[in-house]
């Protein structure tokens, strides 16, 4: 049950780090399974396996070169992600911007205390 819920959904695809690990290798250019293994020091049938695994839900396309195969990211697969982290990313930025408001007003009250005359209230 579990293999299928990972392969169906973006989200549990990259859940696992070493699959992370091989999308990172691959925004930098396309690179057959050797490169990715010799670059993580993973084992060549784990990278395979992981790579399958990406490919299925298509984060991963491969082509095939004479007898290599190279793979590359499909960045359109990656939306449904950022999607989902542009909310988040929206309310922290609201959140920092508050902070920043607040901070910004407790910067003006220590401004004007410290203006004013000692002994006055």
């Amino acid at each position: 049950m579990a293999r299928a819920a990972t392969t169906a959904d973006v989200f549990n695809a990259i859940a696992e780090a070493h699959r992370r690990d091989i999308l990172d290798v691959l925004t930098r250019g396309e690179k057959a399974v050797g490169a990715i293994v010799d670059e993580l020091a993973i084992s060549q049938p784990r990278v395979s396996k992981h790579l399958r695994v990406l490919s299925e839900v298509g984060l991963v396309r491969c082509r095939a070169v004479g007898r290599r195969r190279l793979y590359r990211v499909d960045p359109a697969r990656l939306r449904p992600l950022h999607d989902w982290v542009a909310k988040y990313e929206l309310m922290w930025n609201e959140r920092l911007d508050r902070r920043d408001d607040h901070l910004g007003d407790l910067q003006r009250e220590r401004t004007e205390s410290d203006q004013q005359p000692r002994g006055a209230s």
